[in-house]
């Protein structure tokens, strides 16, 4: 909403950026009653750790540089009609490597769990899990079937020369 009402105090010249972001779903703000810039209000909207996983697309360096100050924020801008995707910055790096560092397990306790596992027998052997080898099959199936006996002539008319009738051109 701020941004919005932003646009309509710069007046006409930024009359078709307003309509643009009028199209888009309006996020309600915590400054309704006494409206703020749209980049200090975009920033507040953020917070701390951007709890609702919003996306921010601006031309404003100035506001680009506060967005990469914090992590967790994707930062989209355009280059020539084409919408880019900024590349992580490195407070959102450091951010995410120390979040992994906190969630693994340390080497000693890896090796704490095997040896408990061992000692009650629940652990895996390699011996057990083997993959049987495809072996050479046996012959065609119908290879195998028995040939089929020959019939005599008086038998059946169907082994007797048939006539072909000859067929005339018209021209």
């Amino acid at each position: 909403r701020c941004v919005i009402k932003e646009l309509e105090s710069l007046g006409k010249a930024l009359y078709g950026a307003k309509l643009i972001a009028q199209r888009f779903q309006v996020r309600k703000c915590s400054h309704h009653k006494d409206p703020v810039s749209g980049s200090s209000c975009l920033l507040s909207m953020i917070g701390d750790g951007n709890p609702h996983h919003f996306f921010i697309a601006t031309q404003d360096q100035d506001l680009s540089n506060k967005v990469k100050k914090k992590p967790g924020v994707p930062l989209l801008f355009i280059i020539q009609n084409t919408m880019v995707l900024d590349k992580p910055s490195p407070k959102s790096l450091a951010f995410v490597q120390k979040l992994q560092t906190n969630q693994l397990v340390p080497e000693y306790q890896k090796q704490n769990i095997v040896e408990l596992k061992e000692k009650e027998g629940l652990a895996k052997q390699e011996g057990e899990k083997r993959r049987k080898r495809k072996r050479a099959g046996g012959p065609n199936p119908l290879s195998c079937l028995k040939k089929k006996k020959k019939t005599q002539e008086g038998q059946e008319p169907s082994t007797e020369k048939k006539k072909r009738r000859k067929r005339k051109r018209s021209r």
